[in-house]
């Protein structure tokens, strides 16, 4: 298989202006990597072609890092560990719990720190309504985890008082919006153009009320 794949990261992350640490392309690349070789037998993503992981996976989680500013930060319903381990590559010095019921996928990403040398992200394997970290989080993320009154339902637990919640989702969801629970106020819905990716992307950004 040609990897001609491995060629578009670059030009994608020049596109969302994302400026990645020293070694932050080759651990990303190495990600999908092992995302190929592992989904042959555990089913991890519906998505097989490491040129389509790239913007749909890759480019699709660093579309939200201008928006990820919480010193600690929950990513529930990781799966694979989308969008937290881009994120982590980006991010260095933020910390990152990546969350998932599915022992399968956990272990996936567990191999994925190691292999990464991801010393700012943990792993839980546990129902997102189940946990109940130390501390509570700056922000909490989620990517196609479920509807927005649910997201804010089962993981706003896991927010401060004023905590941000930012659900990545395809269009707008207007609907969902209008029936975000009490104690949730929406803050912005953010357009995302992810390079290679022609479908509708957005970021609801919610606040956890005091």
């Amino acid at each position: 298989m040609a990897d001609d794949w491995r060629r578009l990261l670059a030009p994608g992350l020049k596109k969302l202006g994302v400026t990645l640490p020293a070694g932050g392309e080759a651990a990303l690349l190495r990600y999908v990597e092992l995302l190929v070789r592992w989904n042959q037998a555990y089913n991890l993503t519906a998505v097989r072609d490491p040129a389509e992981m790239v913007a749909k996976h890759l480019l699709d989680s660093l579309a939200i890092l201008p928006f990820v500013t919480g010193a600690m930060v929950a990513d529930v319903g990781t799966g694979a560990g989308l969008p937290g381990i881009p994120l982590a590559v980006a991010l260095p010095d933020t910390r990152f719990t990546l969350i998932d019921s599915n022992g399968k996928k956990t272990r996936f990403v567990t191999q994925a720190k190691a292999e990464l040398k991801l010393i700012n992200v943990e792993v839980v394997q546990a129902r997102t309504e189940a946990y109940r970290p130390a501390a509570p989080f700056a922000q909490v993320v989620s990517r196609a985890f479920a509807s927005l009154k649910d997201f804010a339902t089962l993981a706003g637990e896991l927010a401060a008082p004023g905590g941000r919640l930012l659900a990545m989702k395809g269009a707008v969801p207007r609907e969902e919006l209008a029936e975000l629970p009490a104690g949730f106020r929406l803050i912005a819905v953010h357009p995302l153009k992810v390079p290679g990716l022609d479908a509708e992307r957005c970021l609801v950004e919610m606040e956890k009320q005091v």
